[in-house]
């Protein structure tokens, strides 16, 4: 997800502040961005534990049509973030990112209803080892990711239509084939995305502008880990008896 802010930037381009200030900058407007990240994924597993704990609750939900609509939230508070930003306060931001973080949690409920619970704190862990990694790289690396971006954003919208068709095949093959792909795909959009969120930073900015776009890039590498941890889930995780 990119940042609906286009003013240039890239907070090393500025001569009146010191290098070591900007430097400092820098970290600490990364750590908030993981910051925003690591509570939104605590957020949405304590969602999804606490709803799965409670059968009647799961059957109230998605035994009805409540389901969809539970499905169908998260894309819907996403596009409100994204239209809405340059008019909204920070703290509107901020609001709607945990309702989407909380929804998605509840729409993840359902996982513990098909997989055992080792399987997914196993998959969690090797998510956030294959996260931390291409974060990393993608933080450090001198070498231009935006070409990779372009490519990797054609991939999502090759898993997208996938997807959709599969929904009337039913293809295990091409299930299988799509749950790879979007591993390597958005594997690969964690360094992209890591490095266009450092690139974006500016030292000069209010802190209203900065604090949207912490928001705006820790919900870029949410949706990455979200999605290679149900991609390595339907990959390897182990099913419920």
């Amino acid at each position: 997800m990119s940042t609906p802010f286009n003013q240039p930037r890239y907070g090393y381009g500025a001569t009146t502040i010191d290098r070591g200030v900007v430097d400092q900058a820098l970290r600490a407007y990364m750590l908030r961005v993981y910051n925003y990240m690591a509570s939104g994924l605590a957020l949405s597993a304590i969602v999804a534990v606490l709803a799965s704990q409670s059968p009647a609750f799961m059957q109230a939900i998605f035994g009805s049509g409540l389901g969809i609509v539970v499905m169908l939230a998260p894309i819907g508070l996403l596009l409100v973030m994204s239209f809405g930003a340059n008019k909204m306060s920070a703290g509107a931001v901020q609001g709607l990112y945990w309702a989407f973080t909380a929804t998605m949690g509840l729409s993840l409920s359902t996982i513990f209803l098909v997989y055992t619970g080792q399987s997914i704190l196993r998959i969690f862990f090797i998510t956030a080892g294959m996260f931390a990694a291409m974060s990393l790289y993608g933080y450090t690396t001198k070498r231009d990711l935006t070409g990779m971006g372009s490519f990797l954003f054609m991939g999502v919208i090759g898993l997208v239509i996938a997807s959709v068709v599969n929904m009337f095949l039913h293809s295990t093959g091409l299930q299988f084939a799509i749950s790879a792909i979007t591993v390597l795909v958005f594997t690969g959009l964690t360094a992209f995305d890591t490095q266009r969120i450092k690139s974006e930073f500016y030292e000069g900015d209010p802190a209203e502008i900065q604090t949207k776009q912490a928001v705006f890039g820790a919900t870029s590498l949410y949706v990455n880990f979200l999605n290679i941890f149900m991609a390595l889930l339907q990959l390897f995780g182990q099913r419920n008896n």
